[in-house]
């Protein structure tokens, strides 16, 4: 008789738990960051090439960003495109991420704006507009391969702000 209801006790539990696990299936991500397709904000016709759920975070990769020209090229058209805007309270990290997919195209950017201390900011229009059209205009994605196939993968940029300046670019 006990084991009977220890039995029935255990299926009803798990029972509990896999509808549990249904209930919640589609209203998380992946992972934590997971950009999803937006047709309000994200451009149509940028595309993953191997769905959604196999899109490679950045610490997969092993490497800092992946572009042709290494990390100097990124700094040097930052260098020669941002127009600073001088203002004592324009301080702070904006972080830009976005997916590489396996064509080397670049797409679905994402924007978080914090001062040095990680609590939410919101930093000018200006600088974020022209950090992110220069991010966007970035053309030179290299394609990762995992196994000889070339996979889709998250990138980010972080740019430290002072003074309205850009004074760093991270990673």
């Amino acid at each position: 008789m006990k084991k009977s209801f220890l039995i029935l006790l255990l299926a009803i539990l798990c029972n509990c738990q896999l509808e549990k696990k249904a209930s919640l299936k589609g209203k998380y991500l992946r992972w934590v960051g997971d950009i999803e397709q937006n047709n309000q904000i994200d451009e149509t016709e940028f595309k993953v090439c191997n769905g959604d759920d196999k899109i490679l975070q950045y610490f997969n990769l092993g490497d800092g960003p992946i572009y042709t020209g290494e990390k100097s090229k990124i700094l040097n058209t930052f260098k020669s495109k941002y127009q600073p805007i001088s203002d004592k309270n324009q301080n702070g990290l904006i972080r830009i991420r976005f997916i590489v997919n396996c064509e080397g195209n670049a797409g679905r950017f994402r924007v978080l704006q914090s001062d040095y201390e990680y609590q939410e900011k919101e930093f000018d229009k200006e600088i974020v507009s022209q950090l992110l059209k220069i991010t966007k205009g970035i053309e030179n994605w290299h394609v990762f391969k995992r196994n000889e196939v070339p996979v889709d993968y998250y990138m980010y940029l972080i740019f430290k702000i002072t003074d309205g300046q850009l004074t760093e670019i991270l990673p």
